[in-house]
């Protein structure tokens, strides 16, 4: 962790949490960062949910709606790691409220636009400062937290992706459907700028890396353990995003009777019972609390490739898949921030574009294989690529992935 100078204080003197490297940790500041990547995370996914309406507001086909998505993943994937290279020696908190600025009104764009062309830029615009945002947060929180509490506070920080994907996309689908597409975009927006006030008011500020520590971006990723932890977020993702983006026809075929608003419910419940293990064991056993995530998440694919037909057996499967990934994005982003040491900003980075990278990834995969067969095939992607996650974590124990944080 970064220890800052003596003429340039971590906090500022009106900053919630000025003392809390000294022992306490700032739970108004964690919490509002956590929000922000909740807002992320919803802004991402929100045309997921509302494809035929904005649609027809647009006057496309849902295919190209689906590309707002992916235009989105890509301004993330292209802009992520030049943009935090770039802003190094820049400090924590006026970066953040630039990023989320840009963020806020590029989502505006898009909630007003009259066409698709427009929105597809302005989405690969938010996209972009998404990425920025995503690169410093988990860095961010654990520079203001205290060392000895540096995996709770990741876990605070890191609840807003996971809740954002249980509640930010189907909140945003019952919006656009009661009232209008452009109003859950326009929401999210209003959201954002009160997160913004927050950040520029309550929000503790960290300086940036010290300008000796700061590795060219080729040595960043050489980074002893670096590389491997990056491999474990690709296949544990691709793992996961395969069957929760066809959880639809998954559930069609198996023949249980359940919804997909009542299976990602309890996904998304038990999800933050996951993020709540993970931040009562991750300071103290990270490295068992990775293997046994990741070995349960392969059961869960075992669960869900037998008992298809059985909804019990769906619906405990779900509670352990919500409480296995869950905390992955705090583990993970746990593991690089360690690894990266004074350049965890750099190493965090590349989070999100191996996550971006892993969406798009699963995308294919998924579609792929629903064109030669039906949705029961879906968990042995979760199972196959779960088990290489899990295999990786073991090869890379000495380096990527520590007893101690």
């Amino acid at each position: 962790m970064t220890t800052p100078t003596a003429s340039v204080p971590i906090d500022s003197p009106s900053a919630e949490g000025a003392d809390s490297p000294a022992g306490r940790l700032p739970l108004v500041s964690l919490v509002v960062l956590a929000t922000t990547g909740f807002i992320l995370v919803a802004m991402e996914t929100m045309p997921a949910g509302l494809l035929p309406q904005i649609a027809s507001g647009l006057d496309t086909g849902e295919g190209t709606v689906g590309l707002l998505i992916s235009a989105y993943a890509l301004g993330t994937v292209i802009a992520t790691v030049p943009a935090i290279t770039l802003t190094r020696g820049v400090r924590r908190r006026p970066l953040l409220a630039v990023a989320l600025t840009g963020l806020i009104l590029s989502n505006l764009v898009t909630a007003v636009a009259p066409t698709v062309a427009v929105a597809l830029v302005a989405r690969f615009i938010a996209g972009a400062f998404s990425g920025t945002i995503w690169g410093m947060l988990a860095a961010y929180g654990r520079r203001i937290s205290p060392e000895k509490q540096a995996g709770r506070s990741l876990a605070i920080v890191s609840a807003g992706a996971p809740v954002g994907f249980a509640f930010g996309t189907p909140l945003g689908s019952w919006i656009g459907t009661t009232l209008d597409w452009r109003w859950s975009f326009g929401g999210l927006s209003i959201l954002g700028a009160i997160v913004l006030i927050l950040v520029l008011t309550v929000v503790a500020d960290a300086a940036p890396a010290p300008a000796t520590s700061r590795l060219p971006l080729t040595r960043v990723i050489r980074i002893p353990g670096v590389a491997m932890i990056l491999a474990v977020i690709a296949t544990w993702m691709i793992a996961h995003n395969t069957l929760y983006t066809y959880i639809a026809p998954y559930l069609r075929t198996g023949g249980s009777g359940l919804g997909v608003d009542l299976t990602l419910l309890v996904y998304g419940i038990s999800s933050i019972g996951g993020i709540i293990v993970t931040g009562a064991l991750l300071d103290r056993h990270p490295r068992p609390l990775l293997h046994g995530s990741l070995a349960v998440f392969v059961g869960v694919g075992l669960i869900l490739f037998v008992g298809h037909a059985s909804a019990p057996a769906v619906l405990i499967a779900a509670v352990f898949w919500g409480l296995t990934f869950g905390g992955a994005a705090a583990q993970l982003q746990a593991a690089l921030t360690t690894a990266g040491g004074d350049n965890a900003d750099v190493a965090n980075s590349f989070l999100p574009v191996a996550f971006n990278v892993a969406i798009f990834a699963a995308g294919i995969v998924g579609a792929g294989l629903l064109t030669v067969a039906d949705g029961l095939v879906l968990p042995s992607v979760l199972i196959i690529f779960g088990t290489i996650a899990l295999a990786l974590t073991f090869i890379g124990r000495r380096n990527a992935f520590p007893a101690r944080l």
